[in-house]
């Protein structure tokens, strides 16, 4: 039998870098387990190592860093860390996307006034009436006591997924077939990213993604196209920074993507797990009953009561339901050597040509240290004694700055989550007030997670859960 050493990972090795793993695999070396199941075969590596290690994965060396503590060392620094080579990499190899003239900042910018303020009042206004409409004439022709049956998961991502296509993009009419051909290609994305396409697969995502451009490409002779429309800005904004006519068209899926692929898996978690828990559904049910529910008759589609209203229960879900199934993955490439000092005192040497990663969902959401039977749904985690939100949390006896990061953090933080918030707080409020809801099996749990979704931002179902549902006969029937 040959053995191969890898001598490289011997030269100018310094006494302080973290502890290395290199798996047993030349140059491979734990790519296989990292994009089988990223959470698995990292707590098996901190369980080993500690907060910081090093691994190697397909011939790169990533650190990474699980102190919830120690994170702003690695979200500050933007000169010896830089996440754009990462990201741009990531654009061509999933989106055939090049954006070279385009500054992260001035887009980070455009996005956060379009997503702040009255912008968002009025998109969140917008995304209120369409799930309303789309809900009730999913329903048109049904009698309250005709029973459907759907799968959940089916059942939250085509609804929020429609509502928020008609809410930022211009075409009207192709909306089921643009979620059709969407979910085709979000389903081989994460092979995509990590070049692991199988034998036919590469020819199915192109076919896709192709599609996807010419169907989100804005038909200018249609009396639909909005000339004030969220797309119709992005476009204008794309022109003045310098992009071409093909790129434009690209960085539109990009920006359906983005935009869309979370809420609808969101809302399947935290409506499974109510409906998996009787007591958190009958407490997020009472606080319901409370809100002034006639403002959400069919007279007034604009109004919510949701905009009026606290909803700590509610909150509370969301934010346990987040902690359980976001497992964004926030990578760094070191562009030069840097000291990366931990929360404890100690230093480590981070090499340049290297990355560095924080994995949240390990720590700090499911962290026991942190969360007293992290692996367990509670609904009111979130919740103090007197119905206010619990934000303070700690470890080692020193209170968290990051007690749960489904949204990432720092100046990378997603501009947007104001935005899925609101349509994900509406989609359950018209859910629960509109149609009775029930799983099909009783004694039916919630499917395991997909495990290749994990970096990739909300973890999606590998299955679905069966569930019937009606027209309520009033709306305040609950």
């Amino acid at each position: 039998m040959v053995h191969f050493i890898d001598f490289s990972l011997y030269l100018n090795r310094k006494k302080n870098e973290p502890p290395l793993d290199k798996g047993l695999i030349p140059w491979l070396g734990h790519a296989l387990a990292f994009g089988k199941d990223a959470a698995k075969f990292l707590a098996k590596m901190k369980e080993k190592h500690g907060d910081i290690f090093t691994v190697r994965v397909a011939g790169h060396y990533v650190t990474v860093l699980l102190d919830a503590n120690s994170f702003d060392a690695v979200l500050n620094d933007t000169v010896c860390l830089d996440f754009t080579r990462s990201r741009n990499q990531l654009l061509k190899r999933i989106f055939s996307l090049q954006l070279p003239s385009m500054k992260p900042a001035a887009e980070r910018k455009w996005m956060e006034t379009h997503f702040q303020g009255l912008h968002l009042f009025k998109l969140s206004s917008s995304m209120n009436t369409h799930l309303q409409n789309l809900l009730l004439s999913d329903q048109k022709g049904c009698s309250p006591s005709e029973w459907r049956q759907d799968g959940l998961f089916s059942l939250c991502y085509s609804l929020l997924f429609r509502a928020g296509y008609l809410t930022l993009f211009e075409r009207k009419d192709n909306t089921s077939t643009v979620y059709k051909e969407f979910r085709q290609f979000d389903s081989l994305l994460t092979k995509l990213a990590r070049c692991s396409l199988k034998r036919g697969e590469g020819k199915i995502a192109n076919l896709s993604r192709e599609r996807l451009w010419e169907l989100l490409s804005p038909d200018w002779e249609s009396r639909e196209s909005e000339s004030n429309s969220w797309q119709q800005s992005y476009r204008h904004f794309l022109q003045e920074e310098g992009v071409d006519a093909e790129m434009q068209k690209r960085a539109l899926l990009l920006q359906l993507w983005t935009t869309q692929c979370n809420a609808g898996p969101a809302a399947f978690w935290l409506l499974g797990f109510l409906l998996t828990h009787p007591e958190a559904m009958d407490a997020v049910k009472s606080e319901i009953s409370r809100l002034t529910l006639q403002d959400t008759s069919l007279q007034h589609p604009h109004i919510n009561p949701l905009e009026a209203h606290s909803t700590p229960v509610l909150d509370s879900v969301l934010s346990e339901t987040l902690r359980l199934t976001a497992a964004v993955m926030i990578s760094r490439e070191v562009v030069q050597d840097k000291i990366l000092r931990m929360a404890s005192g100690q230093d480590y040497h981070l090499r340049r040509g290297d990355k560095v990663c924080l994995f949240p969902f390990l720590s700090p959401q499911m962290d026991p240290q942190i969360h007293q039977e992290p692996q367990i749904f509670k609904y009111d985690r979130f919740l103090n004694d007197d119905m206010t939100v619990k934000d303070k949390f700690y470890k080692d006896g020193k209170r968290l700055k990051y007690h749960t990061m489904p949204w990432g953090a720092g100046r990378n933080m997603c501009v947007g989550r104001e935005f899925a918030v609101t349509a994900i707080k509406q989609f359950v409020f018209l859910l629960l007030t509109h149609l009775d809801l029930e799983m099909c099996d009783p004694e039916a749990k919630l499917p395991p997670v997909n495990p290749s979704r994990y970096s990739f931002g909300m973890l999606q179902p590998d299955g679905d859960l069966q569930v019937r549902y009606r027209l309520k006969r009033t709306q305040h029937e609950m």
